[in-house]
């Protein structure tokens, strides 16, 4: 029997994540962790006490152009897509509702939440949002349905370059809240910041077990589960 502590992704090509089974199950989880995970970026940008690096460039872009953090988040997304082709990522489903749903979500969360005055209510917007980030994560990660945007793109470096995966992620990361903090002032930084970069990968680490579907594949096409 599989120790639940030892989790393989499966790599799967678009038309083999669909034929893996479970389709049904794995399309509702996948749409409910994206949404999770846009609403924890919403509750992150009201707690507005530091943002995830990702979200520091798409709130940089928003100064710049009369379009809603959707728009940018999409566009983002897809002009990320694009830097897949040198690198040979293959999308799948998850990697297109990736770059729609989170979007969406995240824009509709910020048109109900304001960003409270006190301290501490904001503080638990941010520690919430980040939590519920990591259990978003694991929700569309366990459903092996394809790679998001930004996950593809660091992981398609790492196989390219042949550095080390945390190596990747610390350096594309650290370039795009620069890039963000420079677009959206340094106000874009705080502890929040520093809460995902420490949290958001044991969180998601921790939960993914009990999240993950099994599907039906070749062992062959079976990968560990990239730990940042």
């Amino acid at each position: 029997m599989r120790q639940k502590n030892s989790i393989r992704l499966a790599q799967l090509g678009p038309f083999e994540q669909l034929r893996a089974g479970r389709l049904g199950r794995r399309l509702t989880q996948l749409m409910i962790g994206l949404v999770f995970y846009g609403v924890s970026m919403g509750m992150m940008i009201r707690g507005s006490l530091g943002l995830a690096p990702w979200d520091a460039l798409h709130i940089g872009l928003t100064h710049y152009f009369p379009v809603s953090f959707a728009w940018v988040f999409i566009t983002v997304s897809f002009a990320v897509l694009l830097l897949w082709v040198p690198l040979r990522e293959i999308p799948g489903v998850g990697t297109i509702a990736n770059a729609i749903t989170i979007g969406i979500a995240t824009d509709l969360t910020m048109r109900v939440l304001d960003t409270p005055d006190h301290f501490l209510a904001r503080l638990g917007l941010t520690v919430g949002g980040v939590a519920l980030c990591g259990l978003g994560s694991a929700l569309y990660i366990g459903v092996q349905l394809g790679r998001g945007p930004r996950d593809g793109l660091m992981t398609g470096l790492q196989r390219v370059t042949g550095l080390s995966l945390r190596l990747v992620r610390t350096a594309l990361e650290v370039s795009v809240l620069l890039v963000g903090l420079m677009l959206g002032g340094v106000g874009l930084f705080g502890i929040g910041t520093v809460l995902f970069a420490l949290l958001i990968g044991p969180l998601t680490q921790a939960m993914l077990p009990w999240a993950m579907i099994e599907v039906e594949t070749d062992p062959r096409h079976a990968a560990g589960v990239p730990t940042c």
